[in-house]
């Protein structure tokens, strides 16, 4: 099957989806001669017109799935001929212009999570943090023009009627290192950085806030159980059954960390989250057990639809999460999973679980481009949302 052919299925199936819930990516309906002349028409109109709102606020533009139209440092802007096409197809923008992408692009939808990484002016360097060994390093937010620059991204958000629920941050780093005043000293540097994230971002009226990454809470593979030979093999004196002896200090610094940015992030109403990346975070038991053990009001999860290590973990890992989900979920569509990969099941899954935050809608790889995906999303995400009956 081509791409094209791919692509019109996706879009078709998403559209139909769509009909059946009964709503239009242009919003509100249009005025009937019977809601013109008929009062308890009208009143059914306006009432059907306040639900569709109110879905629309359970939505969140999500600026990671079109990164690839971001302005970027250097004169060519990287990413090769296919992000030169998609710029010349949509435009070049950067994050002071996604407010108005997102009203653009997403009829009716008002909240936004954005990926760190696209922070800042590219072409002021003063933004950045320097990295230890050289080079231009992360955003900022605490510097003199990194705050002025978000002052600007608040004011546009102000102006449009847009608001950031989330931030999608890579910035923190080393929150689970441990084992020697090196490592302990790395893993309080990726504390400060939070916190910095923190208090420069709370401008935006943020709800929420992602501190790991793929690389932030350990090795990527996290750390296997030994089994009693290999216990012996190592020098550790066991107790003659298979047991995990790295993992728990990994985890035992995670919640360390997590404690004192939820504290630090209470103070300014912004949460901080866990998401299903890898390492610590690969499992959902993990990251349950680590949030009941930290437990804050400000500390919950994040889940992602699809960054799970196996096709198992795909319902019953948000099953796991939805009761420490409350602010925002990546909404995610990718190609790993082939048609095992249902949007709109999970999008129930979540709602049944009693989630209340966003859905943000994020394209990871498949047939469509990170713009036509992201649209994907927003009608499959709709169409659970007006139809929640759940589907396990």
């Amino acid at each position: 099957m081509t791409n094209e052919v791919d692509r019109r299925n996706f879009l078709k199936a998403a559209g139909a989806g769509l009909s059946a819930a009964g709503l239009a990516l242009t919003g509100a309906a249009p005025v009937t001669a019977a809601e013109q002349t008929n009062a308890p028409a009208t009143s059914q109109a306006a009432a059907q017109a306040a639900t569709d709102k109110n879905l629309l606020l359970r939505i969140a533009a999500c600026s990671y799935p079109i990164r690839s139209i971001f302005k970027t440092r250097g004169a060519g802007g990287g990413g090769g001929g296919q992000t030169a096409a998609l710029k010349q197809k949509y435009g070049e923008i950067t994050m002071l212009d996604f407010p108005q992408f997102t009203k653009d692009t997403f009829p009716g939808v008002t909240h936004m999570d954005i990926y760190s990484a696209l922070f800042g002016d590219v072409t002021d360097d003063t933004m950045f943090a320097a990295r230890a060994g050289g080079g231009i390093g992360t955003f900022d937010p605490m510097s003199p023009s990194g705050r002025k620059w978000l002052d600007k991204l608040a004011a546009n958000q102000t102006k449009l009627g847009v608001k950031t629920q989330h931030i999608s941050n890579n910035a923190p780093t080393n929150l689970a290192a441990y084992g020697s005043p090196e490592q302990d000293a790395l893993r309080k540097a990726g504390v400060d950085i939070a916190k910095r994230w923190l208090e420069g971002c709370a401008v935006l009226g943020v709800k929420s806030m992602r501190m790991n990454s793929p690389q932030a809470l350990g090795p990527s593979i996290r750390p296997n159980a030994l089994t009693p030979q290999e216990q012996q093999a190592k020098g550790l004196r066991g107790d003659g059954y298979v047991r995990n002896f790295d993992i728990v200090p990994l985890m035992s610094a995670a919640i360390e960390s997590y404690k004192e940015m939820a504290d630090f992030g209470g103070n300014l109403g912004i949460r901080v989250t866990f998401e299903n990346h890898w390492g610590l975070a690969a499992d959902p038991m993990n990251i349950r057990i680590m949030l009941d053990t930290i437990n804050h009001p400000y500390c919950e999860a994040s889940p992602d639809f699809c960054n799970w290590e196996h096709e198992y973990m795909l319902f019953n890992g948000l099953k796991a999460l939805a009761p420490y989900s409350h602010t925002n979920v990546h909404a995610k569509y990718w190609d790993r999973w082939g048609d095992k990969n249902d949007v709109q099941r999970s999008t129930r899954i979540m709602l049944a679980g009693g989630f209340k935050g966003t859905f943000a809608l994020e394209y990871e790889a498949g047939p469509l481009n990170g713009i036509e995906g992201a649209q994907y999303l927003y009608k499959e995400v709709l169409a659970a949302l007006s139809s929640p009956t759940p589907v396990v």
